[in-house]
Protein backbone atom coordinates (compact mmCIF):
# COMPACT_ATOMS: atom_id res chain seq x y z
CA UNK A 1 0.00 0.00 0.00
CA UNK A 2 1.35 3.37 -0.99
CA UNK A 3 1.61 6.36 1.32
CA UNK A 4 -1.24 8.04 -0.55
CA UNK A 5 -3.42 4.97 -0.16
CA UNK A 6 -2.62 4.82 3.55
CA UNK A 7 -3.62 8.47 3.89
CA UNK A 8 -6.96 7.87 2.14
CA UNK A 9 -7.85 4.91 4.34
CA UNK A 10 -6.55 6.25 7.66
CA UNK A 11 -9.16 7.12 10.28
CA UNK A 12 -7.95 8.85 13.46
CA UNK A 13 -8.83 7.27 16.78
CA UNK A 14 -11.56 9.02 18.77
CA UNK A 15 -10.28 11.24 21.60
CA UNK A 16 -10.38 9.80 25.10
CA UNK A 17 -13.49 10.53 27.12
CA UNK A 18 -11.49 12.78 29.46
CA UNK A 19 -10.24 15.02 26.66
CA UNK A 20 -12.38 18.18 26.33
CA UNK A 21 -13.82 18.93 22.94
CA UNK A 22 -14.02 22.66 22.32
CA UNK A 23 -15.01 24.28 19.07
CA UNK A 24 -12.30 26.91 18.52
CA UNK A 25 -14.39 29.08 16.20
CA UNK A 26 -16.23 31.08 18.93
CA UNK A 27 -12.92 31.72 20.68
CA UNK A 28 -11.23 33.34 17.68
CA UNK A 29 -10.88 37.13 17.63
CA UNK A 30 -12.16 39.25 14.77
CA UNK A 31 -9.87 39.59 11.77
CA UNK A 32 -9.65 43.36 12.33
CA UNK A 33 -9.61 45.33 15.60
CA UNK A 34 -13.09 46.33 16.76
CA UNK A 35 -13.81 50.05 16.35
CA UNK A 36 -16.61 52.43 17.23
CA UNK A 37 -15.35 55.94 16.45
CA UNK A 38 -15.84 56.77 12.79
CA UNK A 39 -18.32 53.90 12.29
CA UNK A 40 -22.14 53.65 12.48
CA UNK A 41 -21.70 52.19 15.96
CA UNK A 42 -20.74 55.67 17.15
CA UNK A 43 -24.32 56.83 16.52
CA UNK A 44 -25.66 54.19 18.88
CA UNK A 45 -23.04 54.99 21.53
CA UNK A 46 -23.75 58.72 21.39
CA UNK A 47 -27.50 58.16 21.63
CA UNK A 48 -27.28 55.53 24.36
CA UNK A 49 -25.07 57.30 26.90
CA UNK A 50 -23.62 60.71 25.99
CA UNK A 51 -22.64 61.19 29.64
CA UNK A 52 -20.35 58.18 29.45
CA UNK A 53 -18.66 59.57 26.35
CA UNK A 54 -18.07 62.93 28.03
CA UNK A 55 -16.59 61.15 31.04
CA UNK A 56 -14.31 59.11 28.79
CA UNK A 57 -13.13 62.30 27.12
CA UNK A 58 -12.48 64.04 30.44
CA UNK A 59 -10.48 61.09 31.72
CA UNK A 60 -8.27 60.71 28.64
CA UNK A 61 -7.51 64.44 28.70
CA UNK A 62 -6.61 64.25 32.39
CA UNK A 63 -4.52 61.18 31.64
CA UNK A 64 -2.60 62.94 28.89
CA UNK A 65 -1.87 65.88 31.21
CA UNK A 66 -0.84 63.51 34.00
CA UNK A 67 1.65 61.81 31.68
CA UNK A 68 3.12 65.15 30.63
CA UNK A 69 3.45 66.36 34.22
CA UNK A 70 5.00 63.13 35.48
CA UNK A 71 7.50 63.20 32.61
CA UNK A 72 8.44 66.78 33.52
CA UNK A 73 8.89 65.78 37.17
CA UNK A 74 11.29 63.07 36.05
CA UNK A 75 13.40 65.60 34.16
CA UNK A 76 13.43 67.78 37.29
CA UNK A 77 14.73 64.92 39.42
CA UNK A 78 11.51 64.49 41.41
CA UNK A 79 10.97 61.00 40.00
CA UNK A 80 13.62 58.35 39.48
CA UNK A 81 11.84 57.00 36.40
CA UNK A 82 8.49 57.30 34.68
CA UNK A 83 7.17 54.84 32.07
CA UNK A 84 4.84 57.14 30.13
CA UNK A 85 1.57 55.84 28.70
CA UNK A 86 1.13 58.80 26.35
CA UNK A 87 -0.84 57.45 23.40
CA UNK A 88 -2.32 54.62 25.48
CA UNK A 89 -4.67 56.68 27.64
CA UNK A 90 -7.82 55.09 26.18
CA UNK A 91 -6.75 51.65 27.45
CA UNK A 92 -5.75 52.97 30.85
CA UNK A 93 -8.95 54.93 31.42
CA UNK A 94 -11.30 52.21 30.21
CA UNK A 95 -9.62 49.54 32.34
CA UNK A 96 -10.37 51.51 35.49
CA UNK A 97 -13.88 52.54 34.49
CA UNK A 98 -15.28 49.08 33.71
CA UNK A 99 -14.56 47.64 37.15
CA UNK A 100 -17.03 47.59 40.02
CA UNK A 101 -15.97 48.73 43.49
CA UNK A 102 -15.41 45.17 44.71
CA UNK A 103 -13.26 44.17 41.72
CA UNK A 104 -9.46 44.15 41.64
CA UNK A 105 -6.98 45.76 39.24
CA UNK A 106 -3.55 44.20 38.70
CA UNK A 107 -1.42 46.79 36.87
CA UNK A 108 1.99 46.65 35.25
CA UNK A 109 4.59 49.38 35.74
CA UNK A 110 3.18 51.50 32.87
CA UNK A 111 -0.38 51.55 34.18
CA UNK A 112 -0.22 54.50 36.58
CA UNK A 113 -3.23 56.14 34.94
CA UNK A 114 -5.38 53.06 35.55
CA UNK A 115 -4.25 53.06 39.17
CA UNK A 116 -5.25 56.72 39.57
CA UNK A 117 -8.52 55.94 37.80
CA UNK A 118 -9.34 53.48 40.59
CA UNK A 119 -9.16 56.29 43.13
CA UNK A 120 -5.53 56.14 44.23
CA UNK A 121 -4.08 59.55 45.09
CA UNK A 122 -1.99 60.76 42.08
CA UNK A 123 1.01 61.39 44.34
CA UNK A 124 0.74 57.99 46.04
CA UNK A 125 0.62 56.35 42.61
CA UNK A 126 4.06 57.84 41.88
CA UNK A 127 5.66 57.02 45.25
CA UNK A 128 7.31 53.82 44.02
CA UNK A 129 8.64 55.64 40.94
CA UNK A 130 10.27 58.35 43.03
CA UNK A 131 12.41 55.69 44.68
CA UNK A 132 10.47 54.88 47.81
CA UNK A 133 10.80 51.37 49.21
CA UNK A 134 7.08 50.59 49.27
CA UNK A 135 4.10 50.75 46.96
CA UNK A 136 2.88 54.12 48.17
CA UNK A 137 -0.79 53.19 48.53
CA UNK A 138 -2.87 50.65 50.39
CA UNK A 139 -3.78 47.91 47.89
CA UNK A 140 -6.75 46.76 50.00
CA UNK A 141 -8.27 50.22 50.31
CA UNK A 142 -8.49 50.65 46.54
CA UNK A 143 -8.42 47.01 45.41
CA UNK A 144 -5.38 47.79 43.30
CA UNK A 145 -2.36 45.49 43.46
CA UNK A 146 1.10 47.10 43.63
CA UNK A 147 2.50 48.46 40.38
CA UNK A 148 4.49 45.54 39.01
CA UNK A 149 7.97 46.15 37.59
CA UNK A 150 8.84 42.47 36.92
CA UNK A 151 7.12 41.50 33.70
CA UNK A 152 3.93 39.42 33.95
CA UNK A 153 4.35 38.41 37.61
CA UNK A 154 1.06 40.12 38.47
CA UNK A 155 -0.93 37.78 36.20
CA UNK A 156 -0.73 34.62 38.35
CA UNK A 157 -1.56 36.79 41.36
CA UNK A 158 -4.70 38.03 39.60
CA UNK A 159 -5.71 34.46 38.79
CA UNK A 160 -5.12 33.31 42.37
CA UNK A 161 -7.22 36.11 43.82
CA UNK A 162 -10.03 35.60 41.32
CA UNK A 163 -10.04 31.84 41.84
CA UNK A 164 -10.17 32.26 45.62
CA UNK A 165 -13.03 34.75 45.29
CA UNK A 166 -14.95 32.29 43.09
CA UNK A 167 -14.47 29.47 45.61
CA UNK A 168 -15.78 31.75 48.37
CA UNK A 169 -18.74 32.83 46.28
CA UNK A 170 -17.64 36.48 46.19
CA UNK A 171 -18.71 38.67 43.29
CA UNK A 172 -15.19 39.70 42.23
CA UNK A 173 -13.52 40.07 38.84
CA UNK A 174 -9.79 40.68 38.44
CA UNK A 175 -8.51 42.72 35.50
CA UNK A 176 -4.82 42.14 34.81
CA UNK A 177 -2.89 44.51 32.54
CA UNK A 178 0.23 43.61 30.59
CA UNK A 179 2.24 44.83 27.60
CA UNK A 180 3.01 42.90 24.45
CA UNK A 181 6.52 42.12 25.72
CA UNK A 182 5.07 40.54 28.84
CA UNK A 183 3.25 37.93 26.76
CA UNK A 184 6.66 36.36 26.05
CA UNK A 185 7.09 35.55 29.74
CA UNK A 186 6.33 32.18 31.29
CA UNK A 187 4.05 33.79 33.87
CA UNK A 188 1.73 34.79 31.02
CA UNK A 189 1.34 31.17 29.92
CA UNK A 190 0.89 29.88 33.45
CA UNK A 191 -1.70 32.50 34.34
CA UNK A 192 -3.84 31.92 31.24
CA UNK A 193 -3.62 28.15 31.57
CA UNK A 194 -4.67 28.13 35.22
CA UNK A 195 -7.37 30.74 34.66
CA UNK A 196 -8.87 28.69 31.83
CA UNK A 197 -8.79 25.38 33.70
CA UNK A 198 -10.25 26.94 36.85
CA UNK A 199 -12.64 29.18 34.90
CA UNK A 200 -11.40 32.03 37.06
CA UNK A 201 -13.15 35.40 36.57
CA UNK A 202 -10.16 37.22 35.09
CA UNK A 203 -9.85 39.64 32.19
CA UNK A 204 -6.38 39.87 30.69
CA UNK A 205 -5.77 43.18 28.89
CA UNK A 206 -2.74 43.19 26.60
CA UNK A 207 -1.74 46.69 25.53
CA UNK A 208 0.13 45.97 22.33
CA UNK A 209 2.11 49.15 21.77
CA UNK A 210 4.43 47.56 19.24
CA UNK A 211 7.62 47.29 21.26
CA UNK A 212 9.07 45.50 24.28
CA UNK A 213 11.44 48.39 24.97
CA UNK A 214 13.31 48.24 21.64
CA UNK A 215 12.20 44.81 20.43
CA UNK A 216 9.36 44.95 17.87
CA UNK A 217 6.45 42.55 18.12
CA UNK A 218 7.54 40.72 14.96
CA UNK A 219 10.61 39.48 16.84
CA UNK A 220 8.53 38.25 19.78
CA UNK A 221 5.61 36.39 18.26
CA UNK A 222 4.62 34.78 14.97
CA UNK A 223 0.95 34.52 15.99
CA UNK A 224 -1.64 36.25 13.75
CA UNK A 225 -2.36 38.45 16.77
CA UNK A 226 -1.75 38.21 20.48
CA UNK A 227 -5.49 37.73 20.92
CA UNK A 228 -5.15 34.47 18.98
CA UNK A 229 -3.08 33.08 21.83
CA UNK A 230 -6.30 32.78 23.83
CA UNK A 231 -7.54 29.92 21.65
CA UNK A 232 -4.69 27.66 22.75
CA UNK A 233 -5.93 27.94 26.32
CA UNK A 234 -9.59 27.45 25.47
CA UNK A 235 -10.71 31.00 26.24
CA UNK A 236 -12.13 33.73 23.99
CA UNK A 237 -9.83 36.34 22.48
CA UNK A 238 -10.90 39.85 21.52
CA UNK A 239 -9.07 42.33 19.31
CA UNK A 240 -9.83 46.04 19.71
CA UNK A 241 -8.49 49.38 18.53
CA UNK A 242 -6.73 50.49 21.70
CA UNK A 243 -6.85 54.17 20.72
CA UNK A 244 -10.65 54.13 20.38
CA UNK A 245 -11.75 54.82 23.96
CA UNK A 246 -15.37 53.91 23.30
CA UNK A 247 -14.48 50.60 21.66
CA UNK A 248 -12.08 49.65 24.45
CA UNK A 249 -14.72 50.49 27.06
CA UNK A 250 -17.32 48.36 25.27
CA UNK A 251 -15.05 45.35 24.77
CA UNK A 252 -13.73 45.41 28.34
CA UNK A 253 -17.24 45.87 29.73
CA UNK A 254 -18.38 42.77 27.83
CA UNK A 255 -15.31 40.83 28.98
CA UNK A 256 -15.88 41.75 32.64
CA UNK A 257 -19.55 40.78 32.36
CA UNK A 258 -18.55 37.47 30.73
CA UNK A 259 -16.18 36.69 33.61
CA UNK A 260 -18.61 37.85 36.31
CA UNK A 261 -21.34 35.56 35.00
CA UNK A 262 -19.15 32.50 35.57
CA UNK A 263 -18.05 31.96 31.97
CA UNK A 264 -14.34 32.08 32.70
CA UNK A 265 -11.52 34.38 31.58
CA UNK A 266 -11.15 36.55 28.47
CA UNK A 267 -8.02 37.79 26.72
CA UNK A 268 -8.32 41.25 25.13
CA UNK A 269 -5.61 42.64 22.89
CA UNK A 270 -5.72 46.41 22.40
CA UNK A 271 -3.71 47.70 19.45
CA UNK A 272 -2.14 50.97 20.58
CA UNK A 273 1.16 52.85 20.51
CA UNK A 274 3.35 54.62 23.04
CA UNK A 275 4.23 57.98 21.57
CA UNK A 276 6.95 58.64 24.14
CA UNK A 277 10.05 56.56 24.77
CA UNK A 278 9.91 53.42 26.91
CA UNK A 279 11.04 55.47 29.92
CA UNK A 280 13.08 58.63 30.44
CA UNK A 281 16.19 56.39 30.28
CA UNK A 282 15.37 55.20 26.75
CA UNK A 283 16.33 56.67 23.37
CA UNK A 284 13.51 55.51 21.10
CA UNK A 285 15.10 57.09 18.00
CA UNK A 286 17.59 54.22 17.97
CA UNK A 287 14.97 51.65 17.03
CA UNK A 288 12.00 53.41 15.40
CA UNK A 289 11.56 56.09 12.76
CA UNK A 290 10.00 59.47 13.50
CA UNK A 291 7.67 58.92 10.53
CA UNK A 292 6.17 55.93 12.34
CA UNK A 293 5.51 58.01 15.45
CA UNK A 294 4.00 60.82 13.36
CA UNK A 295 1.62 58.37 11.67
CA UNK A 296 0.35 57.26 15.07
CA UNK A 297 -0.10 60.87 16.19
CA UNK A 298 -2.84 61.09 13.58
CA UNK A 299 -4.55 58.25 15.47
CA UNK A 300 -4.18 59.93 18.87
CA UNK A 301 -6.84 58.69 21.34
CA UNK A 302 -7.52 62.20 22.68
CA UNK A 303 -7.98 63.76 19.25
CA UNK A 304 -10.05 60.83 17.93
CA UNK A 305 -12.55 61.18 20.75
CA UNK A 306 -12.61 64.98 20.71
CA UNK A 307 -13.30 65.15 16.96
CA UNK A 308 -16.02 62.51 17.10
CA UNK A 309 -17.85 63.97 20.09
CA UNK A 310 -17.62 67.51 18.77
CA UNK A 311 -18.98 66.46 15.39
CA UNK A 312 -21.92 64.73 17.08
CA UNK A 313 -22.70 67.64 19.38
CA UNK A 314 -21.78 65.73 22.53
CA UNK A 315 -18.99 68.23 23.23
CA UNK A 316 -18.71 71.97 22.58
CA UNK A 317 -15.91 74.48 23.07
CA UNK A 318 -17.05 75.37 26.59
CA UNK A 319 -17.06 71.72 27.66
CA UNK A 320 -13.63 71.13 26.13
CA UNK A 321 -12.27 74.21 27.89
CA UNK A 322 -13.67 73.09 31.23
CA UNK A 323 -12.08 69.66 30.87
CA UNK A 324 -8.71 71.17 30.05
CA UNK A 325 -8.91 73.56 33.00
CA UNK A 326 -9.66 70.65 35.30
CA UNK A 327 -6.67 68.76 33.90
CA UNK A 328 -4.41 71.77 34.48
CA UNK A 329 -5.62 72.08 38.06
CA UNK A 330 -4.83 68.41 38.64
CA UNK A 331 -1.34 68.87 37.17
CA UNK A 332 -0.69 71.95 39.31
CA UNK A 333 -1.69 70.08 42.47
CA UNK A 334 0.47 67.10 41.50
CA UNK A 335 3.41 69.38 40.76
CA UNK A 336 3.10 71.27 44.05
CA UNK A 337 2.86 68.15 46.19
CA UNK A 338 5.63 66.30 44.36
CA UNK A 339 7.93 69.28 44.93
CA UNK A 340 7.64 68.77 48.68
CA UNK A 341 10.39 66.59 50.07
CA UNK A 342 8.87 63.54 51.77
CA UNK A 343 9.52 62.97 55.47
CA UNK A 344 11.33 59.65 55.68
CA UNK A 345 12.12 57.66 58.80
CA UNK A 346 14.95 55.21 57.96
CA UNK A 347 13.96 53.02 60.90
CA UNK A 348 10.77 52.05 59.04
CA UNK A 349 12.97 49.77 56.95
CA UNK A 350 12.82 47.22 59.77
CA UNK A 351 9.15 47.58 60.68
CA UNK A 352 7.51 45.10 58.32
CA UNK A 353 10.17 42.54 57.38
CA UNK A 354 9.28 39.74 59.80
CA UNK A 355 6.50 39.30 62.35
CA UNK A 356 9.24 38.37 64.84
CA UNK A 357 12.52 40.18 63.99
CA UNK A 358 15.52 37.89 63.56
CA UNK A 359 18.72 38.44 65.56
CA UNK A 360 20.46 39.67 62.40
CA UNK A 361 17.69 42.18 61.74
CA UNK A 362 17.81 43.46 65.30
CA UNK A 363 21.58 43.84 65.00
CA UNK A 364 21.24 45.84 61.77
CA UNK A 365 18.51 47.94 63.33
CA UNK A 366 20.75 48.78 66.30
CA UNK A 367 23.65 49.68 64.00
CA UNK A 368 21.51 52.06 61.95
CA UNK A 369 20.03 53.65 65.07
CA UNK A 370 23.54 54.27 66.40
CA UNK A 371 24.65 55.83 63.12
CA UNK A 372 21.62 58.13 63.05
CA UNK A 373 22.18 59.20 66.63
CA UNK A 374 25.85 59.88 65.89
CA UNK A 375 24.89 62.07 62.93
CA UNK A 376 22.35 63.93 65.04
CA UNK A 377 24.83 64.56 67.91
CA UNK A 378 28.33 64.68 66.42
CA UNK A 379 29.82 66.66 69.36
CA UNK A 380 28.65 64.11 71.91
CA UNK A 381 30.26 61.36 69.88
CA UNK A 382 33.54 63.29 69.79
CA UNK A 383 33.46 63.84 73.56
CA UNK A 384 32.78 60.17 74.20
CA UNK A 385 35.81 59.22 72.17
Amino acid sequence: MTVMEQRDTYRPAPPPAWQPRTDPAPLLPDAEPYRVLGTPAADEAAAADPGLLRRLYAEVVRGRRYNAQATALTKQGRLAVYPSSTGQEACEVAAAMVLADQDWLFPSYRDTLAVVGRGVDPVEALTLLRGDRHTGYDPYAHRVAPLSTPLATQLPHAVGLAHAARLKGDDVVALAMIGDGGTSEGDFHEALNFAAVWRAPVVFLVQNNGFAISVPLAKQSAAPSLAHKAVGYGIPGRLVDGNDAVAVHQVLSEAVRHAREGNGPVLVEAITYRLDAHTNADDATRYRESSEVDAWRDHDPVLLLERELTARGVLDEDAIGAVREDAEAMAADLRARMNQDPEIDPMELFAHVYAEPTPQLLEQQAMLRAELEAEAHPQQEGTAR
